[in-house]
């Protein structure tokens, strides 16, 4: 069957089961919440004063009693500093068990070491709003012996509250925890700021391991996961590096094009219509997409424009603009550097929301419906706007789903911010190699050799022409790139799907076939 985008969508894929193909941004939505299933979290006792107190993080993994074929999984707030996903995986693996599902919300370049345990059978199969580095080149060259799963923040969420996601046991890491297990992410020496990723984690996993290197008294304030939901507590030495937070996509960048391009984009933003009083906005992860919160600090001082709230990843330039009045609050799901903890700790309108309340479609609270303004970034772009986040020139995965599709499509106006080409890569082009999302959730492209609007946004570009902003067709500026890095050669694939990309409805917009060598 074929997907509202043309693509092939087996009905049935081995490893995951039925399919649904994606029909549009809204159209499983709109049939309403109660067709979506739901399935309720495990229920829990202890005995009264019994200690959940391990002395270490094998002790704790072995009293859960794990099982080959079972799910495990982690948040990804610490980023590149992280330690807790591999030495986990590890103990695992001196136990013996095999045939891991691992389920953490995000993986990054720090989990290479994982490697040696897709090869031998230790994981055979991952659920991830992103894959880098060694992992990422690996699967799609189908290290695998089952497809995995690319989903957004809401849609893990929505694969959780469903069963598609059945963790067995999750493993948390936390800068401070109590002996009965309330944590938090805002103090302590290894202070990385919200953990809105593992709260849905904490509340659905059969077993639940809080791993913290800062133990406190009882109790833990403030308190981002509770006691009620944890089984073990564990100290350790370090949960990991927090200053590895702020690095590769989550660095604003110093690099003069992209500087260029964010200040185009904050151009584009100040003449679209949008940026008006109790305005909201957010910028994804990406050098660039940070780049351009600066210059809208800019423009809100000089204009004398104040906004409602911020949200999503939050910089040190988010807490900025809070502190100077610039917007009256933040809504931070995942702190995207470690200076932004301390602001979460004391200010009370520097608001910790869990992945649900941020970008899960089905709940009556959405924030990412809220949002008036998004930018993001993108490693490709083609003439219909549709986004790939996922795949690089090379067909290995190397990027994040993250909350991409979330906040384009609640947001009023989605800004993608990136260059035209990268060496002689062209980036915009007639068609991407993975859509992560739908050209009808994006309202407008910005480089540095053009701004394109949608087609389906007509008042937009009339706006920005009003405003003194020339306006270039996009497919205008595809043979314009076409012609300086010529055509890109198309990406040899099997026939064998080692992936799917599910929209955040958990329908399926795409599928990662396995790259030739």
């Amino acid at each position: 069957m074929k997907n509202i985008l043309n693509i092939e969508i087996p009905d049935n894929l081995n490893g995951i089961g039925s399919l649904e193909p994606f029909q549009g941004a809204f159209t499983k939505l709109k049939k309403g919440w109660m067709e979506e299933k739901t399935v309720p979290p495990p229920n829990k006792a202890k005995m009264p004063h019994s200690s959940k107190l391990c002395k270490t993080l094998r002790e704790a993994i072995e009293k859960t009693k794990p099982y080959s074929g079972m799910t495990v999984s982690f948040h990804h707030h610490l980023r590149g500093g992280d330690d807790i996903v591999v030495n986990s995986i590890r103990i695992l693996a001196e136990l013996g068990i095999k045939d891991i599902t691992l389920a953490s919300s995000s993986l990054t370049s720090a989990h290479d070491a994982l490697l040696p345990f897709f090869k031998d059978g230790t994981i055979t199969q991952v659920f991830s709003s992103g894959i880098r580095g060694e992992l990422g080149k690996a699967i799609a060259q189908g290290v695998l012996p089952k497809p995995f799963v690319i989903h957004s923040h809401g849609g893990r969420v929505r694969c959780v509250h469903t069963g598609k996601i059945k963790i067995d046991l999750a493993i948390i890491a936390a800068s401070a925890a109590d002996e009965e297990g309330n944590a938090t992410g805002t103090h302590g020496k290894s202070a990385f700021g919200s953990m809105g990723y593992a709260t849905i984690d904490s509340w659905y996993a059969k077993q639940v391991v809080v791993v913290t290197d800062n133990i406190v008294d009882y109790p833990c304030v403030p308190q981002s996961i509770t006691q009620n939901y944890i089984d073990y507590v564990v100290e350790v030495n370090s949960i990991g590096d927090p200053t590895k937070i702020a690095g590769g996509s989550t660095r604003i960048t110093k690099a003069p094009m992209d500087l260029q391009i964010a200040r185009l984009a904050a151009n584009v933003i100040e003449k679209s219509g949008e940026l008006k009083e109790g305005f909201s906005f957010q910028v994804g992860a990406g050098g660039a997409s940070l780049a351009v919160a600066k210059y809208i600090r800019k423009i809100m001082k000089k204009t004398n424009t104040k906004g409602s709230f911020v949200l999503g990843g939050v910089t040190s330039v988010g807490v900025d603009m809070l502190n100077e009045g610039l917007f009256s609050s933040i809504f931070d799901v995942q702190s995207f550097d470690a200076e932004v903890s301390s602001s979460l700790m004391k200010n009370p309108y520097h608001i910790e929301i869990p992945a649900g309340v941020y970008a899960n479609p089905f709940n009556c609270g959405c924030m990412t419906n809220k949002l008036d303004i998004v930018v993001l970034g993108a490693l490709e772009i083609d003439t219909d706007f549709n986004v790939n986040v996922i795949t690089g020139s090379e067909g290995y995965v190397r990027g994040a789903s993250g909350g991409h599709s979330d906040t384009a499509s609640g947001a009023n106006l989605t800004v993608v911010v990136c260059p035209s080409f990268r060496g002689r890569i062209p980036i915009v082009k007639e068609k991407v190699h993975t859509i992560v999302t739908p050209g009808e959730s994006i309202d407008v492209l910005v480089t540095e050799r053009g701004i394109c609007v949608n087609p389906n946004r007509p008042e937009l570009k009339q706006n920005l022409i009003d405003g003194g902003i020339e306006v270039k067709d996009i497919h205008d500026l595809a043979k314009e790139v076409e012609g300086i890095t010529g055509k890109a050669k198309p990406i040899e694939t099997t026939d064998r799907i080692v992936g799917i990309v599910e929209y955040r409805d958990g329908t399926v917009i795409d599928v990662i076939r396995q790259v030739v060598e």
